[in-house]
């Protein structure tokens, strides 16, 4: 089953509703950076919020996403368009647990990521514009729910969840965001908040074999009127001639001192692990064109 997110307006349509199974996206991102336990949970619950978020936008924008924690997994990075998402990640070697407390043995994502900011970037068509938060957890969901208070101004609830097997493993991954909308009642602000005090955690549902039209379904209390369905996927779309371009842009003497030492440029893609490999005879053609028109 491929990966999707499907969006939804509950409660006669003053609620809308984000939900997505993640699992094969989230387990992409951890063979290609060879993510440990908890950097795959960290970065999968980056990733499945990010692919959400960009369905939010429908005019072109694509995202850039970073979270800036002090914590042993450094910054992450997601980008992001139209349900299509691509990472990187500092430190992808992170094991962590809690060692004491409620959540003992289970992954601690707050702790490898730390604290610092969350930032959003939205590109517009060659416009750019950026709002941030602090992190106030470190867990994802919780992040971002208090960045969708504050820096846009919508009244929101994220949850987000990765189940990672002892082979280090993604066997599940999912979530969903639900935003207020304004001219929500009282009554039914009173009756999510109850609905989301008694919600089974995201890793619980995943584990019972819910699909977003479930989590959708508990969340509305039935109310629910789907209105979209949208495929998900980790995808790097790098191109060669995009690397090309950079190494000619170079200067001139830049070039002939990589033609000395190396006879080669390898430039390695962050994103996806893609080798591209620049010989000495292009690298050569670069140089005569750049005196030729300098």
């Amino acid at each position: 089953m491929k990966d999707y997110t499907v969006i939804a307006l509950s409660y006669d349509g003053e609620a809308r509703i984000y939900a997505s199974i993640s699992t094969k996206l989230v387990e992409k991102s951890r063979k290609l950076h060879q993510t440990l336990p908890t950097a795959s949970a960290a970065m999968g619950r980056f990733l499945t919020q990010s692919a959400m978020m960009s369905l939010m936008y429908k005019d072109g924008e694509r995202l850039t996403l970073k979270i800036d924690g002090d914590g042993p997994i450094g910054p992450m990075t997601v980008e992001a368009f139209q349900g299509k998402v691509k990472s990187t990640i500092e430190n992808p070697n992170v094991y962590m647990v809690y060692e004491e407390g409620p959540k003992k043995g289970k992954l601690n994502v707050g702790g490898a990521v730390g604290n610092g900011n969350l930032f959003v970037t939205k590109d517009w068509k060659g416009h750019y514009f950026t709002s941030s938060a602090p992190l106030v957890s470190g867990e994802i969901a919780e992040d971002f729910t208090y960045y969708y208070a504050t820096s846009e101004q919508t009244p929101s609830s994220v949850g987000l969840g990765v189940l990672v097997s002892n082979g280090k493993k993604v066997i599940a991954s999912g979530g969903f965001i639900i935003q207020i909308l304004p001219h929500a009642s009282d009554a039914t602000i009173s009756k999510l908040e109850n609905i989301l005090s008694k919600i089974p955690s995201i890793t619980d549902l995943l584990r019972n074999h819910h699909l977003p039209e479930d989590m959708i379904n508990i969340l509305s209390d039935g109310t629910e009127k789907i209105l979209e369905k949208h495929e998900i996927k980790y995808y790097c779309g790098c191109r060669r001639s995009k690397y090309k371009s950079s190494l000619f842009n170079l200067n001139v003497e830049i070039l002939e001192e990589l033609l000395i030492e190396d006879k080669q440029v390898e430039i390695v893609c962050h994103y996806c692990g893609k080798k591209h490999l620049f010989l000495e005879d292009e690298l050569k053609e670069m140089i005569e064109k750049k005196k030729k028109t300098s």
